[in-house]
Order: C-alpha cells, then structure tokens, then sequence
C-alpha cells in the first residue's frame, strides 16, 4: 500500500463513481429514446447510433438537445403509473365510481341505519340495496 497514496485512491473512487454514473445516464438516454413517441423510427435510430458510436459525446448533446423533453416524460410517466395505481386501488377496494369514494359495505350500513332510524321505508331499503349490490 506504500507506493499506492491516499489521494490516488481518491482520485480512483472519483473516477470509477463518474464512470458508473455515466453509464446510469447513458441507460436512461437510451430507454428516454425508445420512449419518446415524437421520434419517428429513424430518429430514434440515429439518436441509438450516434450514442453507441461516441457515447460520451452522444449522450451529453442527447442531454442537451433533448433534456427538458425527458423531464416532461418522466413526469408524465410517474403521473400515468400514479393514477393507475389509485385506480387499481380503488377497484380491489370495491369502491363505487367517483361519488365521495364510498365502499358498497359503507353504503349498505348507512341505509341500514337509514331505515332503523324510520327516514326510509323497507320497500326503499330494499329497492337502494339493490342498486347498490347491483
């Protein structure tokens, strides 16, 4: 370890985390290209062509070029996976449309209680569980 400085080992660490972290973004700059439904098949080839070829220099003027549009993708692309797992949820939970997001089993109790309370008939209970259950 004596012919081997601490500084050089810095300096090591340093390159060898710039170098994982240019292969992060050369990654990134390939899936944002597969991605991206503006490019046609022939930009999207020569954007994959020009970053396999000089791939330092590909993906920096992709980056530069093209930078504020991959935000925008990732952004749209969380808000996408977002709002399907809501709606995912929202479906395994049972819950009915858009209408205050009650569950079948919170609407059956309420009109129970409805009708224990005398504010509906049975023939009203009846004919709102089954529109509920249906």
């Amino acid at each position: 370890m004596d012919d081997y400085p601490l500084l050089d080992l810095f300096l090591t660490m340093l390159w060898f985390f710039l170098w994982i972290m240019w292969l992060f973004l050369l990654f990134k700059v390939i899936t944002d290209i597969f991605r991206d439904d503006s490019l046609n098949g022939w930009g999207k080839a020569g954007w994959l062509i020009f970053c396999i070829l000089l791939p330092y220099l590909g993906v920096l003027v992709y980056v530069i070029a093209r930078g504020k549009s991959m935000g925008r993708r990732d952004i749209a692309q969380a808000k996408e996976s977002e709002a399907a797992f809501q709606e995912y949820i929202r479906k395994t939970a049972g819950t009915q449309g858009g209408g205050g997001g009650a569950s079948a089993t919170d609407e059956l109790a309420r009109l129970a209680d409805l009708k224990n309370k005398g504010a509906i008939t049975a023939e009203e209970f009846e004919k709102a569980k089954a529109k509920v259950l249906s």
